[in-house]
């Protein structure tokens, strides 16, 4: 299981504990550097992320303002932008918690696309779900939301001549916790590489409330689970997930949920199978 357990780490990239805020600092400025790499390798001015109200979204958010600030700055260009997008289906629980977020991020522009007639009228088209049971249904059609919200991202940026942001970070990847297509399809993914905690640890240091930065986390896909938190479909803690990549002892229990969970789901950090 150890032998799993550093394969993964290296397999994931991930980065060490922040040694001091000297470190972390230097993480903030490394990853900002990136994003504004990616942007001028694409010949690009305009980066687009969806905000759900959770801390990654924020983080990957404040990262890439600060991109788009310092190469306006930089450069004296003012086409430049970042746009924030709010994808609810219908009405969202949290909003109140995405519109913070928007408040703490003050992104140059903000879109807002009700991703809930799309679902319902492909979902109401698609006759293999009519005998399926109301817990697969539920199951199949937050994937669905999943990539309808990544559809609007990418129609969104093909306007703005764009890039999307994803959020995917070591925590979530390691566990599978994306939908393939969905928000685990983007063009550059900022915080690859960190455990939750670091994510929670940029955002705090980038100015974030604590009430945001500690939020539960949750995907709020399921009707049928409105809210349901990241952990309870895990079956391990976040801190447990994060000791596991930084290379720490964890119960065997935890060790089996999170190398079977990765195994799993190995196919969704992959390129399509091919001959």
């Amino acid at each position: 299981m150890q032998a799993s357990q550093q394969e993964i780490i290296q397999q994931l990239k991930v980065q060490p504990p922040f040694a001091d805020d000297a470190a972390l600092e230097n993480e903030i400025a490394r990853r900002v550097a990136f994003i504004k790499q990616c942007l001028g390798n694409a010949g690009l001015k305009s980066l687009v992320l969806g905000i759900s109200g959770g801390v990654d979204s924020l983080t990957g958010a404040l990262l890439a303002q600060r991109a788009v600030r310092e190469l306006r700055e930089e450069t004296g260009d003012s086409a430049y932008r970042f746009v924030a997008v709010r994808l609810p289906y219908h009405v969202q629980q949290d909003e109140h918690d995405a519109q913070a977020c928007l408040d703490v991020i003050k992104p140059d522009e903000i879109q807002t696309v009700d991703i809930a007639p799309a679902v319902r009228a492909l979902v109401s088209n698609v006759k293999a779900l009519d005998d399926s049971s109301a817990a697969t249904k539920d199951f199949v059609v937050g994937n669905t939301k999943a990539r309808m919200r990544m559809v609007a991202q990418y129609t969104i940026a093909g306007a703005c001549q764009g890039l999307v942001i994803g959020t995917d970070h070591a925590a979530e990847a390691v566990m599978g916790f994306f939908t393939k297509f969905g928000d685990g399809a983007c063009d550059l993914a900022p915080l690859s590489g960190l455990v939750k905690q670091q994510v929670r640890a940029i955002a705090r240091a980038m100015g974030a409330p604590e009430n945001l930065v500690e939020k539960v986390p949750t995907a709020d896909l399921e009707d049928l689970a409105p809210g349901k938190p990241d952990e309870a479909a895990h079956g391990v803690t976040y801190v447990e997930i994060d000791d596991f990549l930084h290379g720490k002892p964890v119960a065997d229990r935890v060790a089996e949920i999170i190398v079977s969970a990765y195994r799993k789901t190995q196919h969704k950090r992959e390129l399509p199978f091919a001959p």
